[in-house]
């Protein structure tokens, strides 16, 4: 396992050769974004994305009463707001950043504002009862525009995302379950076990496999049939042309695992 310094805004380890666990660690300001927690959690991604044995990626909290509140304003209100995006990754340095292999986000806590749009971000979301989704904005005459209202709209019910967006009060994680915005629903203080989990489930699977097939289904979300057609076949021609592709295939014959190379 390795691990970054306690004093840093963002702490990354790996929990297994191919997991990473990235955990935001502002506990004085709630995980607030600030310019240096976006920089970080840009640089964080980048290091996954061309490590070739990291496969899942998990974003964790390391407090229990909170994922993370969004920008922090303090930082706004000292003029460094412009700091809490990044040119390649948008706000926290994560929420647009090119990225192909899949993240989860393992909730705890309030998520709210930016803290909602880095779940959104994610792959898939992992929350126990005590979770609470908001995009509360609107109340400081702001927008969510990290993501937080064109995502929840491609997600949730028209009624209900306009419902997040206008009134600005936030989901409880049994209601948000409930419309299919978490892939699960567990009791407090296990989502991280959980989150360990699902991406152990992800992580024995072919890689590229994985990661051509999320990027095929991100391009094609909003798409019509034919272009997201387009997009898959775009990627399993990339995808022909690896090792993991004969692989897969000779493995099952040989009734033996297979041995992914991410080649």
């Amino acid at each position: 396992m390795t691990e970054s310094t306690a004093a840093e805004p963002v702490r990354f380890e790996l929990v297994t050769p191919h997991i990473a666990l990235v955990t935001l660690d502002r506990p004085e300001k709630r995980n607030a974004i600030n310019p240096e927690t976006a920089n970080a959690l840009e640089a964080i991604v980048r290091k996954i994305e061309v490590d070739p044995a990291i496969r899942v990626a998990i974003l964790a909290s390391s407090q229990p009463r909170v994922f993370c509140a969004g920008a922090d304003l303090g930082a706004v209100a000292a003029g460094k707001g412009a700091g809490l995006e990044t040119p390649g990754g948008g706000f926290a340095g994560f929420v647009y950043v090119q990225r192909l292999k899949p993240w989860i986000a393992a909730v705890e806590g309030v998520a709210v504002a930016g803290g909602f749009e880095l779940c959104l971000a994610c792959d898939l979301i992992v929350a126990s009862h005590d979770a609470r989704f908001g995009l509360p904005e609107t109340k400081r005459g702001l927008m969510a525009a990290a993501g937080g209202i064109h995502r929840i709209a491609s997600i949730l019910p028209r009624p209900v995302a306009a419902e997040l967006i206008a009134t600005g009060e936030p989901m409880d994680a049994a209601r948000a379950f409930s419309y299919g915005l978490l892939n699960r629903l567990v009791a407090p203080g296990e989502a991280l076990a959980t989150a360990l989990a699902l991406a152990e489930s992800i992580a024995v699977n072919a890689p590229l496999a994985v990661q051509y097939s999320l990027a095929a289904m991100r391009a094609s979300i909003g798409q019509s049939d034919g272009t997201g057609r387009a997009f898959v076949a775009e990627r399993l021609a990339a995808l022909r042309g690896t090792e993991d592709f004969k692989e897969g295939p000779r493995a099952f014959v040989e009734k033996r695992e297979p041995v992914w190379t991410g080649r």
